[in-house]
């Protein structure tokens, strides 16, 4: 397959499975293998740079908002309060994915782990979807949040699962869980960027790809954050999508 149409089609895949709670990650490395891609990490990372760029268009009044209180030093209003939660959350990961990066770079070619991966994701997205009493975000969920995305590090392991899943598990409303998860998202992928791909220059195959993600990705915020992730129950259907990968690629991980 031409190598252009290649990494197009993965695009496409990392932008709808970046918002998913189903592990965008894991869907990356078994496209590459039915591809024959090898794109390697700066590809990867170009392509979340993309789905990025769709939650700043997204959630631009927010952002905005975040930063203007955070930078005049009003940490007591609504958005000052939710940009130190992004901080405190994005720690963990943060520290995980600089000191571990080697590590991680490895387990991305291990189908085996990603079928690992996916079975934990379906397993604890099934424990999340039931109805826990509510309550509102703070400081202590916030780390707690930012402490389980670092297992999102794994591939097959779900970023935005393991992110929206805690919140409800927590007790955090809905959508708030799911405009915490994506926002969080902000820091961690842009460190990626700078940590994989610094000041090098993409090639032409990697920014039309990054386009793509783009625009899929800001299709499949729109349609999670405003309609399908509104009810925490539709987080079983995901569990269920999960489970049945994690079958399915650990036979393949076993057998070919």
């Amino acid at each position: 397959m031409n190598e252009l149409l290649a990494s197009v089609i993965i695009a496409i895949v990392q932008g709808i499975t970046e918002w998913l709670p189903v592990s965008s990650s894991g869907h990356l490395v078994i496209a590459e293998r039915i591809l024959n891609y090898k794109g390697g990490m700066t590809f990867d990372v170009a392509l979340h740079f993309g789905t990025l760029m769709a939650v700043f268009v997204y959630f631009g009044k927010d952002i905005v908002d975040i930063v203007r209180d955070l930078i005049t030093g009003k940490f007591k209003t609504e958005n000052g309060k939710l940009g130190v939660y992004i901080i405190i959350a994005t720690i963990p990961a943060a520290i995980a994915g600089f000191l571990l990066k080697s590590i991680f770079e490895e387990v991305f070619q291990s189908l085996f782990i990603t079928a690992l991966g996916f079975a934990i994701t379906g397993i604890f997205l099934l424990i999340a979807s039931f109805p826990k009493k509510r309550k509102i975000l703070d400081a202590k969920k916030s780390l707690t949040i930012g402490l389980a995305q670092i297992a999102s590090l794994t591939p097959g392991i779900s970023r935005s699962g393991t992110t929206i899943g805690t919140g409800y598990l927590l007790g955090l409303e809905e959508k708030q869980a799911v405009k915490f998860s994506f926002l969080i998202s902000i820091p961690m992928i842009l460190g990626a960027n700078i940590l994989v791909i610094g000041n090098q220059s993409l090639p032409s195959e990697l920014v039309w790809a990054t386009l793509v993600s783009f625009i899929v990705g800001l299709i499949t915020i729109h349609l999670l954050y405003g309609k399908i992730l509104v009810k925490r129950e539709n987080l079983k259907w995901f569990a269920l999508y999960a489970l049945i990968l994690a079958a399915i690629v650990g036979i393949c991980a076993v057998f070919f």
